[in-house]
């Protein structure tokens, strides 16, 4: 993401979690970054502001409504701004039965390359693979 955003660049950390980590690594590199986390930082009103980028790290296996929530975040990312998405993926259902990840009892639903793919397709842009479980949109 670092790589992709203009200097002094604004963000959000959607699901920013008890103690902010990503934010600090924006800041320290000259970016302003607000946050956002149903239990940490419930101030909503950065929700009524479009960012240049937007991270969901480790947050949207905790949707209650993958589509809207999904579509959310995405409303928040300017024209030529980027979301960042990353999130353990489901490999494969046999896989699935063995995987760790699925026995969070907080972890709700569940997403696979697939499913990252179908919404870059939906969104009208290219999906950008960072890794096996980082994905950038680029809002266009």
């Amino acid at each position: 993401m670092q790589k992709r955003i203009a200097p002094g660049s604004e963000g959000l950390d959607f699901g920013s979690g008890p103690g902010p980590t990503l934010s600090v690594m924006f800041e320290e590199q000259g970016h302003r970054v607000a946050l956002y986390d149903l239990f940490y930082a419930p101030d909503r009103e950065v929700l009524s502001f479009t960012y240049d980028f937007v991270c969901a790290t480790e947050v949207i296996e905790h949707f209650q409504n993958p589509d809207a929530d999904l579509q959310l975040i995405w409303s928040l990312v300017k024209p030529g701004g980027w979301l960042g998405i990353m999130t353990g993926m489901a490999q494969d259902r046999e896989a699935f039965s063995r995987w760790r990840y699925k026995d969070d009892r907080t972890h709700i639903a569940f997403f696979s390359v697939e499913t990252m793919e179908w919404i870059a397709k939906k969104w009208q842009t290219d999906l950008i693979s960072v890794g096996k479980n980082v994905f950038l949109f680029q809002k266009p």
